[in-house]
């Protein structure tokens, strides 16, 4: 598992065994979800137990992030993009 950061009570992370297209896991004390990031948007494609707001929080903040996460993710496994 690869983190990216934590920010207000937020795990960002990956898996050491992803798969396309590049998504970020994110992890509070109340459950778990999964962004997409696509060239255009983040995309909440699961989430069990977060809240809206904390949903809406993190979506911000990797909206914000953008860029790391895909540099984090392609330096990680070794992308050229």
């Amino acid at each position: 598992m690869s983190e990216l950061f934590r920010m207000f009570g937020i795990r960002f992370f990956f898996y050491s065994r992803e798969h396309e297209p590049i998504h970020v896991h994110i992890k509070n004390a109340d459950g778990n979800a999964k962004f997409m990031i696509l060239p255009d948007r983040i995309v909440l494609s699961e989430s069990k137990g977060i809240k809206p707001k904390d949903l809406k929080l993190a979506e911000s903040i990797l909206e914000e992030n953008k860029d790391l996460a895909i540099y984090e993710w392609n330096k990680h496994f070794g992308n050229n993009k």
